[in-house]
C-alpha cells in the first residue's frame, strides 16, 4: 500500500481502483508474473508469506526460487484453489506489455482433482474411485481444452512481449500406499497417475497451439512420489492442506530445474544463496500481494479430505458390505476384495 500513500488526489484514487481490480503497477525490467494454482503458489512447503489471503504463497515455491536465482522482479499471483476462471478473473490484471516472463499451472482444480483424491482415498467398499476418475477425465478431454485456449489467448493479448511457460503436474503415486489412514489401491494409483499424464498432454497441446513452451515435471519426480524415499510430494499430512503437493525439495530440485530452462533459457541449481535470497523476499512479496487480497478472497481453496470411517456414510457402507468398523483387519480385507472387483470391472469396460 506504500504506492497508494505516495500519491495524492485523483492519482491515488486511480491507483487504488487499479489495484482493487487486479491491475499491476508499472513493471521493472525482467518482470516475471507467476500465475496459477497451488502447485505454483507453493502449497505443501509449510511456509507461507503473510499476505492476508488463503493463497498459500511460499518463498520456497519455484516462482520465488527462479526469481531469486535469475534476478527477476516477481509478481506472485498464483493462488491455492485457482481454476481457469479464477486466473482469468483475479490474476491476469498483473500482466502488461512490459511483462517479460510468465509461468502458469492451472487445470487440476477444473478437473476436481482434490475431490477425486478424496474419493479414492476411502476404502473401496465405500467409494467410487473409478467413477470420480472417469468424470475428471471427461472434463480434461472435453471441457478443459477450450478453457485453456481462451485463457492462453488472453495471456498473450495482455503480455504480448512475454516469454510464457505453461507448467504441468507430476505423478503423485508410486504404486503403494504407506499412509495408514488412506486406502489407495495400486490400480487406483495407476489410474490417478494416468490422469495426471492426460492433463499434461491436453495442456501441452493448448500451450503449443499458442506458441508457449511446456514444462513437464513428470520425469523429474520419478522416484520421489508419495511413499518414495525421499519424497518430493507430501502424502497425507497435517495440516491436511499440505497433502499431495510438492514439498520444499519438490520445488527446488523438481520444479525449478524443469521450469527455468523453458522460462529463461538457462539452467537452475538450488543453492543456499538462492534459498536465502528467496527467503529475504518474504516481506516485500507479502506487501505486494496484500494489494490484491480483495480479489484473491473470491478464490475457494480446494482441499483433500481424509477418510472418516465414523461418518454416517461409512457406517452405512460398512453395514452393506459386512465390514466390522471395530476391526482394522475387517476394514482392510474388505477393501482388498472390493478393490480387486472394481479393478476387474473397470478393465472389462476398457
Amino acid at each position: 500500500m506504500g504506492i497508494i500513500r505516495a500519491l495524492t488526489g485523483a492519482a491515488a484514487t486511480a491507483a487504488a481502483v487499479a489495484l482493487a481490480i487486479g491491475a499491476a503497477p508499472a513493471h521493472a525490467a525482467n518482470s516475471y508474473v507467476a500465475l496459477g494454482d497451488s502447485y505454483s503458489s507453493g502449497t505443501g512447503t509449510r511456509t507461507y508469506i503473510s499476505d492476508g489471503t488463503s493463497c498459500q504463497r511460499s518463498v520456497y515455491a519455484y516462482p520465488s526460487l527462479i526469481a531469486a536465482n535469475k534476478g527477476l522482479t516477481l509478481n506472485f499471483r498464483a493462488c491455492s484453489g485457482a481454476t481457469v476462471a479464477d486466473v482469468t478473473n483475479t490474476q491476469l490484471g498483473a500482466l502488461s506489455a512490459t511483462t517479460t516472463h510468465v509461468s502458469i499451472s492451472v487445470g487440476g482444480n477444473d478437473a476436481g482433482f482434490a475431490d477425486v483424491l478424496t474419493e479414492c482415498a476411502q476404502p473401496a467398499w465405500m467409494s467410487d474411485c473409478n467413477g470420480a476418475i472417469d468424470d475428471a477425465q471427461y472434463v480434461i478431454n472435453n471441457v478443459l481444452p477450450a478453457r485453456l485456449s481462451t485463457l492462453y489467448s488472453s495471456i498473450r493479448s495482455k503480455a504480448p512481449n512475454a516469454r510464457v511457460t505453461v507448467v504441468g503436474y507430476p505423478r503423485i503415486f508410486n504404486g503403494e500406499d504407506c499412509n495408514a489412514a488412506t486406502w489407495f489401491s495400486p490400480t487406483e494409483e495407476s489410474r490417478l497417475n494416468a490422469t495426471a499424464d492426460l492433463l499434461n498432454s491436453r495442456t501441452a497441446t493448448q500451450a503449443s497451439n499458442k506458441g508457449f513452451s511446456f514444462a513437464n515435471p513428470t520425469s523429474a519426480f520419478i522416484g520421489h512420489a508419495v511413499c518414495d524415499s525421499p519424497e518430493w510430494l507430501n502424502g497425507l499430512s497435517s495440516p491436511i492442506s499440505e497433502s499431495y503437493h510438492p514439498n520444499v525439495t519438490g520445488h527446488s530440485s523438481g520444479y525449478a530445474p524443469v521450469v527455468t530452462p523453458k522460462l529463461v533459457g538457462t539452467t537452475f541449481t538450488a543453492s543456499s544463496a538462492t534459498l536465502s535470497r528467496a527467503a529475504a523476499s518474504a516481506d516485500s512479496l507479502a506487501e505486494q500481494q496484500r494489494s490484491y487480497a480483495a480479489v484473491d478472497a473470491s478464490i475457494t481453496p480446494k482441499e483433500f479430505v481424509a477418510p472418516d470411517l465414523s461418518s454416517a456414510r461409512a457406517r452405512a457402507a460398512a453395514k452393506a458390505a459386512g465390514v466390522d468398523l471395530r476391526s482394522r483387519a475387517s476394514i482392510d480385507a474388505a477393501d482388498r476384495a472390493w478393490s480387486k472387483r472394481q479393478a476387474q470391472e473397470w478393465a472389462g469396460r476398457h
